[in-house]
């Protein structure tokens, strides 16, 4: 599930606020990476949840219509597409997330304004509206309705980030991304069958992974800056943006301790981080200062790489 462009983005978060705090202790800093980790899969369940939470909605509304004295022709024959989705049921079966999200205590209760108005907002949405038009819906017609869902309604909803920051600092960054998840095993899900969860980590060695990389960032910090501090020709470190340094180190940490990973994938994916958490220049500084450390390093033979990640490469 979580792949390790996001683990370079916690870990690059994490020594951050350990820098800025002043702390260069490993103390606890392994069990803060492993609960943001978790905290992305509790997102992941938390969403999946969304739609069982706006059906539940719907259905008190049809039944709050079918209780009026005199309901309007609407209310006295509801249509009931929405709320008898079969995709949805199938989320609101699945034994997997009803234990995950009891046993982590996730839920959609106590923001029904919310579901209130993503409700509201969906009954305006053509592609809704066309759904529910049609007199009999397919599984395939159910499952593109949420896959829609999904792909439209949340990323951009400023009451949703508000519920989610209010909730974790973790999750700022990991909307987007759950979201792709989401919709990637929607697209797989089959009729009859019960939602297929992937582990938290894509490969198994993707904890070892992160776990090392980030002890070795913040054991060879100094080391590094230093280091960085001889190749910045015409800056000085103290002019440096704070999370250019931090980039730069995680770089440089990955570089030196990941002998399976690429250096031009080291390299690409710390330059991507660098476009979206640094400033507008930081991008061609970070790629030009790491280009020049990984050529030293590699003159004095520290770099070692095997299989698929030889230096060459």
């Amino acid at each position: 599930m979580i792949s390790r462009r996001l683990i370079r983005i916690k870990i690059f978060k994490l020594l951050f606020s350990r820098i800025c705090s002043e702390s260069r202790s490993l103390k606890g800093a392994g069990n803060e990476l492993m609960h943001s980790l978790e905290k992305t899969v509790d997102l992941y369940y938390l969403l999946l949840s969304l739609p069982v939470a706006i059906k539940n909605y719907g259905i008190s509304k049809i039944e709050l219509g079918l209780q009026k004295f005199q309901p309007t022709l609407e209310e006295a024959n509801p249509n009931r597409k929405f709320v008898s989705n079969r995709v949805i049921a199938a989320l609101d079966n699945d034994q997997i997330r009803r234990s995950y999200t009891s046993k982590r205590g996730l839920k959609w209760s106590d923001h029904s304004a919310f579901i209130k108005k993503i409700y509201t907002d969906l009954q305006s949405r053509p592609y809704y509206i066309s759904y529910m038009e049609h007199e009999q819906c397919s599984w395939q017609e159910d499952l593109a309705l949420l896959s829609t869902f999904f792909e439209s309604e949340l990323e951009d909803s400023e009451e949703l980030y508000e519920i989610l920051e209010d909730q974790s600092i973790y999750w700022t960054d990991d909307l987007s991304y759950i979201l792709g998840i989401i919709i990637k095993m929607l697209s797989s899900l089959k009729e009859g069958e019960a939602p297929e969860h992937l582990e938290m980590f894509k490969q198994p060695e993707d904890r070892e992974y992160a776990l090392h990389l980030l002890e070795h960032s913040i054991l060879h910090y100094d080391k590094y800056v230093t280091l960085l501090r001889t190749f910045a020709h015409n800056w000085e470190v103290d002019r440096m943006a704070a999370t250019d340094i931090c980039l730069i180190v995680l770089g440089i940490s990955e570089v030196i301790s990941c002998p399976t990973i690429p250096v031009k994938v080291t390299i690409n994916e710390v330059v991507e981080l660098a476009k979206y958490y640094s400033t507008p220049n930081s991008k061609v500084f970070v790629n030009g200062v790491l280009d020049k450390i990984v050529r030293h390093l590699k003159e004095e033979g520290i770099i070692i790489k095997t299989g698929r990640g030889l230096i060459e490469n």
